[in-house]
C-alpha cells in the first residue's frame, strides 16, 4: 500500500481551497480525486463532465453514476471542441486544442480554481494538453502531492472503489485517429463500438485500442496468440468493417501513442 503521507498531503492540499471545481473525464484520475474531495474537502466542490463524441457511452454512465451514489455535485458541459477546425484536422498537437476548449467551458460553468486528474507520471510523456492547462491557469492536485499513477489504483482499492481499480486507462476515442485524419463523430462511434466488441471477448485486457489508420482498422491488444478465439474474432471484426465500408488490417500488439505518426506517446 501507498504511505498515506501522500494521502494525507492530498486532503490537506485540497481543504485550503474554500472552492474549487474538478474536470472528470470517466477514468479513474480525475474520478479518484473528485471522490476523495467531495469526501473530505469543506469547501464548494463542483464536478464538471464535458460529453462529447470523443468521450466513451460507458464514462458519461459512470460519471452519472458516481454523483448519485456520493453526492457529487455535478454538471455536464459541451465541451465544444468538435467546433474548432484546429482540432478537427487532427494536427500533432490535437490534444492542446481539445484541452484549451475543455478548459474554457468548464471555467464558464463553474467555480475557480480548476483542478484536473493529472499525476506525475503523466508528466514523463510529451502532453499538449498540459500547456493548454498551464495557459488558463489549471492545477493539479495529484502532481502537487507527488502521487503517481500506482498510487492512484491503490488509493481507488484502499477505499473499496472496486469500478474504479478495475478500470484501464482509458484516453479520449480521438486518440485513436493516427494524424493527419480529420476527426469525425461516425469515427468515434465506431471507435467505440468495435472497443466494446472486443472487450466482450477479452474483458480482463488491460489496453484495448481501435485504430483508424492510414492503412485501415488496426485493433491493438496486450497480446496475441494462435488460438481459436483470436481468429474468431479476426473474421469477426473483419466482416464488421465490411459491413461499415472500412477494411480491416489486423490486429496488432497494443503500441502506446501509434497513432501519433511522430513518435508522441500520449494516446
Amino acid at each position: 500500500m501507498m504511505k498515506l503521507e501522500k494521502l494525507n498531503k492530498l486532503i490537506t492540499y485540497l481543504t485550503q481551497f474554500e472552492q474549487f471545481s474538478i474536470a472528470v473525464s470517466g477514468g479513474i484520475d480525475s474520478m479518484l480525486l473528485a471522490y476523495i474531495a467531495n469526501r473530505f474537502s469543506k469547501g464548494q466542490v463542483k464536478i464538471v463532465h464535458a460529453y462529447s463524441p470523443a468521450v466513451p457511452e460507458d464514462a458519461l454512465v459512470r460519471v452519472k453514476e458516481y454523483a448519485q451514489t456520493y453526492d457529487w455535485d455535478l454538471v455536464i458541459i459541451d465541451a465544444k471542441e468538435f467546433d474548432d477546425a484546429n482540432y478537427i484536422n487532427n494536427p500533432i498537437n490535437r490534444c492542446y486544442f481539445c484541452k484549451s476548449n475543455l478548459y474554457t467551458r468548464v471555467a464558464e460553468h463553474s467555480v475557480s480554481p480548476i483542478f484536473s486528474g493529472t499525476n506525475v507520471d503523466d508528466l514523463g510523456d510529451v502532453r499538449p494538453g498540459l500547456a493548454a492547462a498551464k495557459e488558463q491557469s489549471v492545477l493539479h492536485p495529484y502532481v502537487e502531492v507527488g502521487i503517481n499513477k500506482t498510487d492512484i489504483y491503490q488509493l481507488a482499492k484502499y477505499y473499496g472503489l472496486d469500478q474504479l481499480h478495475a478500470l484501464p486507462a482509458q484516453p479520449c476515442l480521438a486518440s485513436r485517429v493516427e494524424t493527419g485524419i480529420k476527426i469525425n463523430t461516425t469515427d468515434m462511434q465506431f471507435i467505440d463500438t468495435v472497443e466494446g466488441k472486443v472487450r466482450q471477448v477479452f474483458p480482463t485486457f488491460k489496453n484495448v485500442r481501435c485504430r483508424v489508420s492510414h492503412q485501415g482498422i488496426v485493433v491493438e491488444l496486450d497480446e496475441i496468440s494462435k488460438s481459436p478465439t483470436f481468429d474468431s474474432l479476426s473474421e469477426s471484426l473483419t466482416h464488421y468493417c465490411a459491413e461499415q465500408g472500412r477494411v480491416f488490417a489486423g490486429i496488432k500488439i497494443y503500441q502506446k501513442g501509434s497513432a501519433f505518426l511522430n513518435g508522441v506517446t500520449h494516446g
